[in-house]
């Protein structure tokens, strides 16, 4: 009945008591065109579970209002409650520090130092060469004075539109996409001469 009207978007409700995850995915299965907004059951446990489904849009949840927090008016627990959830949704981590170099032999003798000293284990690209997980040694100069941080993201669109509230755009020009989704993007803003990227995990 919804594609039949056009709606691409529709409320899988009760969630859990009606399956949960295996149900709607099984469920959806046959439909490519639609997804799905997930609620009652839907927790700081399971939440990031949902939102991993391709299916799923977005997720609804009452457990950060409950209804004794609200007739108490402690709004300090609702608020910490719901910051809580938009972290653990983002699942924002630091994924590695990236060093800007003059050259490439610099970049080599930077990483060979690293690995030297620590015992990380040398990477090399076409751009840059990496000192075990942690360190990208960059072979020329690029965004930020130093270099630039990368933060892991669960889902860098939802990032993005998360940012994008907070004041802070993206350089379209800096995707990079693979098998056609976007991987990695830098925003508009620097940290101590350290451009920023986000990294999809």
């Amino acid at each position: 009945m919804a594609l039949e009207r056009g709606i691409e978007v529709v409320k899988f409700f009760p969630a859990e008591a009606s399956g949960g995850l295996p149900l709607l995915a099984s469920m959806s299965a046959p439909y490519s065109g639609i997804k799905f907004i997930p609620t009652g059951g839907i927790n700081l446990n399971n939440l990031t579970s949902y939102l991993s489904n391709k299916k799923v849009h977005a997720c609804g949840g009452s457990w950060m209002v409950k209804d004794n927090l609200i007739s108490s008016g402690n709004f300090n627990e609702i608020t910490r409650l719901t910051k809580e959830a938009v972290s653990t949704m983002l699942g924002f981590e630091f994924a590695h520090l990236g060093i800007n170099e003059e050259d490439e032999d610099e970049t080599l003798n930077s990483a060979s130092l690293l690995s030297h000293l620590f015992y990380f284990p040398i990477k090399e690209g076409n751009s840059s060469v990496f000192a075990g997980s942690g360190f990208e040694v960059i072979k020329k100069r690029f965004l930020g004075k130093h270099g630039h941080i990368a933060i892991a993201t669960n889902d860098i669109h939802r990032a993005i539109a998360y940012l994008k509230m907070k004041g802070i755009s993206v350089l379209p020009e800096t995707t990079k996409e693979k098998d056609g989704k976007l991987k990695l993007v830098y925003l508009d803003k620097e940290i101590s001469g350290f451009a920023i990227h986000l990294l999809q995990k």
